[in-house]
């Protein structure tokens, strides 16, 4: 059975359509890579699925049961959604607003438990920022808030983990670790749709790609059978350099078709 099945799902924005008929299987220990042109509909598809944008039509079943049909707390125990946006409106501490990712777990007003703590430092760890547990979030550079966010998300210990562009602020370096941690953490059981622009790290870490182009799905499958010369014309309107090195592809738009 998949931990997500999309079956019909089209969305709109009053009038305007934005997504029609997506169907979409994601199975355990996949993390797959939602890629398209800007205004595609990658943001909406994973808002739809985390239950923050209605749906006009269609399914979305988490591990066989209809999302539709469960409470919001016992959603978020299950999916995790690491928004697009670093905005954080209170000038907190980081390992509290790590914390806020055990929310799920806890009952009104219930102390972290010594699990909740486990599981708040593990999801540091992994994101690579315990070694600001303490500081406050408004001293934190653009690309550390974005690693802290991740922290949040991967504080649940979700069945499946909702990325949207987890990497665009951050430096090269930290932008290959954290697509190793997601990697590692698809390894590891957990289901990832994750939207990306970075094409080669893309290509290199996600073990599907899915093309969103008007509105539908226009490709889906291997990376290498995705990011084909044609896919990237129709898709994106560019044509790419393509190079295969020890460490994996590198593909690099040069220009528009």
């Amino acid at each position: 059975m998949s931990e997500l099945s999309i079956h019909s799902l089209s969305v709109a924005y009053g009038r305007r359509s934005v997504l029609e008929n997506i169907t979409l299987e994601v199975g355990g220990g996949e993390i797959v890579g939602l890629i398209g042109a800007n205004g595609s509909g990658k943001t909406t598809l994973l808002k739809a699925i985390a239950g923050l944008l209605p749906v006009t039509s269609g399914d979305i079943l988490i591990q066989g049961r209809a999302a539709a049909m469960m409470e919001v707390r016992e959603r978020a125990k299950y999916l995790s959604y690491l928004p697009q946006s670093g905005s954080v409106f209170w000038d907190i501490t980081v390992e509290m607003l790590v914390s806020l990712g055990r929310l799920p777990h806890q009952k009104w007003r219930q102390a972290l438990t010594s699990a909740d703590q486990d599981a708040i430092h593990a999801a540091m760890r992994a994101a690579d920022v315990l070694a600001f547990a303490t500081r406050p979030i408004s001293q934190l550079s653009g690309g550390e808030r974005s690693r802290v966010l991740l922290a949040r998300a991967l504080a649940s210990n979700p069945a499946i983990l909702l990325a949207d562009e987890p990497t665009s602020s951050l430096d090269p370096g930290h932008a290959i670790d954290v697509m190793k941690k997601l990697q590692g953490l698809a390894h590891s059981g957990m289901s990832l749709i994750v939207v990306m622009h970075d094409l080669t790290l893309a290509a290199r870490h996600c073990d599907r790609l899915v093309l969103l182009h008007e509105k539908k799905i226009a490709a889906d499958g291997p990376p290498a059978d995705v990011l084909t010369a044609e896919n990237l014309a129709a898709g994106f309107g560019v044509r790419a350099f393509r190079q295969m090195t020890e460490e994996g592809p590198v593909i690099v738009p040069i220009d528009r078709v």
